[in-house]
C-alpha cells in the first residue's frame, strides 16, 4: 500500500496482532479459512456442504484424517469477532434441503467457528479451530483501489466501459457523463444521478447476457447500510490522469467521495479481516462465462488475475509474522462441476488453471501453495447414458430452475430432464484466441449459443438419516485436503 505516516502505523498494527495470533495459535492452533466468489458462485452453499459434511461425518474418500477415522467429531462453536455478523449454517441448510433452493447469495461478510477433535497420526489427542470468513468476491476487487488515485480509476473505469459488450449497456451513463464539466461547480444532483447510472450499467454488466466479473467499486453492487450515503454516491469523470481539480468542482467532489469509499469501506475490510487470512479458496463460475461468450471469459480471468494479485502470499513463519501476515495456500475452484459429465471435468480444471496461470506464477515464486479444483459443493445431477439414433451421449439428469429455458422449451421447476451439456473444449489456444473464438449469449440468442449450460435445484435427498441426508458432492473431499489436510496430520 502506499507508504504515508498512516499506512506505516496500519503496517505495524497488523504485524503486531499477527505476531499475537501466531503465538495464541501455538497453544490453540487456529485457521483463518477466507472463502470468496464473484457473484454467483456458490459461497455460501460451498460453506454450507463443507460445515454440514465435517460435523455429520460425510464420504470423504480423498480428505485423509476423515478418512481413515482420525477425526472424532466436529462441532459448532461461539464465533471470536463480536461485531461480526454469524453464518447463518442452519437457514441455509434447511434452505438446501428442505425447500430445495439454493441460498441467497453472499452480500456482507459472516463468519462461523468449527472445533474439530481429531488424533494426531502418531497417536496423540489434538485440537484444531477453523474460523470460516464468507466475503463477496467483489470487496477483494477493491483492494487495488488503495493503491489508485481518483484520476486513475476514473481512466480505467472509463476505458473499460467503452470496450464491447460493456459499451452496449453503457450508453445512458455515458450520455450523462457528456453533460458534466469536471471543473464546474460540484452539484449534488449531478452526482447522484452520475452515481446512479454507473451502478446501473455496473449492475446490467453483471446479468448473465453479459457476465462480466470486473466490476469496482464492489459496494455499489451490495451496499448494504452504507447505500445512499455519500462514499458511495461517485462515479468517473473524464479527466487527465495527473492533473488536480479546482477547490469546491465537481471534480473535487468526486475525488473526496472516492477516497471517503477508500477509508470507510476498502482499508477496514483489508485491516480487520483480509489481512488476517491463513488460507484461501476462491470460487469461480466459468460456465457462466461460457455461456455469455468469450468476452466474459477473458473478463474472468482479468478478474481472477486482479484477485491473486492482491494476496499477500508466502509461507507464514515467525518472521513473517513480524513484518505483515501472509496466505500460505490458495485454491481456485471451478464450480458446478455437477453441471458437466465428468469426462469434461478435466477440461474444466484446465481451462481455470489457464485462466489463473501468469498470477499463479508470481505466487508460487513468493511461496505459496496454489492449485485448481473442479467441484460441486452439492451435487444437483446425476450422470446417465441417453440413445440418440445410433449414438449413446453422455448425459445428466437433474431438474431446472423453473423458468430455465433450453431447445424452446420453459421448465417448470418440478420436472426431471435429461440433457446433454456438451463438452468443453480440449484446444486452449483455440478457446483464449480471441472474441470469435466461441459464440455465446452476448453475441445473439441462445439458440446460437455454442454453450447452453442449466441451472438445477438442489437435489431431492433422503431425510430418514437421524443426522440429516448426507449432501452429494463433487471433490469436496479434495478440496479439504488441500486447504486444511496438513493442519490434521
Amino acid at each position: 500500500m502506499a507508504f504515508s505516516f498512516s499506512s506505516l502505523v496500519e503496517e505495524a498494527l497488523m504485524s503486531a496482532r499477527a505476531l499475537r495470533d501466531y503465538s495464541e495459535n501455538m497453544l490453540n492452533p487456529t485457521v483463518r479459512l477466507g472463502v470468496t466468489g464473484l457473484s454467483r458462485a456458490g459461497k455460501t452453499v460451498f460453506i454450507t456442504a463443507l460445515v454440514h459434511g465435517l460435523s455429520r461425518g460425510g464420504r470423504f474418500p480423498i480428505f485423509e484424517s476423515m478418512s481413515t477415522g482420525r477425526i472424532a467429531k466436529a462441532r459448532l462453536a461461539p464465533q471470536p469477532d463480536d461485531a461480526v455478523p454469524r453464518f447463518s449454517y442452519e437457514s441455509y441448510l434447511g434452505t438446501l434441503i428442505e425447500q430445495r433452493n439454493w441460498p441467497s447469495s453472499t452480500v456482507d461478510i459472516s463468519e462461523l467457528r468449527l472445533v474439530i477433535d481429531y488424533q494426531r497420526q502418531n497417536g496423540a489427542d489434538r485440537t484444531l479451530t477453523l474460523d470460516i470468513v464468507d466475503y463477496p468476491g467483489e470487496w477483494l476487487l477493491d483492494l487495488p483501489l488503495l493503491n489508485k488515485s481518483y484520476e486513475r480509476w476514473a481512466a480505467e473505469s472509463l476505458a473499460l466501459s467503452m470496450q464491447d459488450p460493456r459499451r452496449r449497456v453503457a450508453g445512458a451513463f455515458h450520455t450523462h457523463l457528456a453533460t458534466l464539466d469536471p471543473n464546474g461547480r460540484e452539484n449534488e444532483q449531478e452526482t447522484l444521478t452520475a452515481a446512479r447510472l454507473f451502478t446501473t450499467y455496473l449492475r446490467d454488466c453483471r446479468n448473465e447476457q453479459f457476465a462480466m466479473s470486473l466490476l469496482p467499486p464492489g459496494r455499489f453492487l451490495m451496499p448494504g447500510n452504507l447505500a445512499g450515503s455519500p462514499a458511495l454516491t461517485f462515479a468517473p469523470l473524464d479527466l487527465p490522469i495527473d492533473g488536480n481539480p479546482p477547490e469546491g468542482s465537481l471534480w473535487a467532489m468526486m475525488r473526496r467521495r472516492y477516497e471517503a469509499y477508500k477509508e470507510v469501506v476498502v482499508r477496514p475490510f483489508f485491516r480487520d479481516h483480509f489481512s488476517r487470512l491463513d488460507r484461501q479458496i476462491v470460487l469461480a463460475d466459468a460456465l457462466s462465462a461460457f455461456n455469455a461468450g468469450p468476452e466474459a471469459l477473458h473478463d474472468l480471468e482479468a478478474a481472477l488475475a486482479g484477485i491473486l494479485d492482491c494476496f499477500r502470499v508466502g509461507q507464514r513463519t515467525l518472521l513473517s509474522s513480524l513484518f505483515r501476515p501472509r496466505i500460505d495456500k490458495i485454491l481456485f475452484a471451478a464450480t458446478k462441476a455437477d453441471h458437466l459429465h465428468h469426462s469434461s471435468h478435466d477440461r474444466l480444471e484446465a481451462i481455470l488453471r489457464r485462466l489463473v496461470d501468469r498470477a499463479a506464477m508470481r505466487a508460487e515464486f513468493a511461496g505459496a501453495t496454489v492449485d485448481v479444483v473442479a467441484l460441486s459443493a452439492v451435487r444437483a445431477t446425476r450422470e446417465a447414458q441417453v440413445q440418440r439414433g445410433r449414438d449413446r451421449l453422455p448425459s445428466i439428469v437433474g431438474t431446472p430452475i423453473k423458468g430455465e429455458v433450453a431447445d424452446g422449451e420453459v421448465f417448470d421447476g418440478e420436472t426431471e430432464v435429461a440433457t446433454f451439456p456438451g463438452d468443453l473444449p480440449t484446444n486452449l489456444q483455440e478457446l483464449f484466441k480471441g472474441e470469435d473464438s466461441f459464440r455465446g449469449l452476448s453475441a445473439g440468442s441462445a439458440e446460437h449459443a455454442d454453450f447452453r449450460f442449466l441451472r438445477f435445484r438442489p437435489p431431492r435427498l433422503d431425510n430418514r438419516d437421524p443426522d440429516g441426508p448426507a449432501l452429494p458432492h463433487i471433490r469436496l473431499d479434495r478440496t479439504l485436503q488441500f486447504l486444511i489436510g496438513d493442519k490434521l496430520q
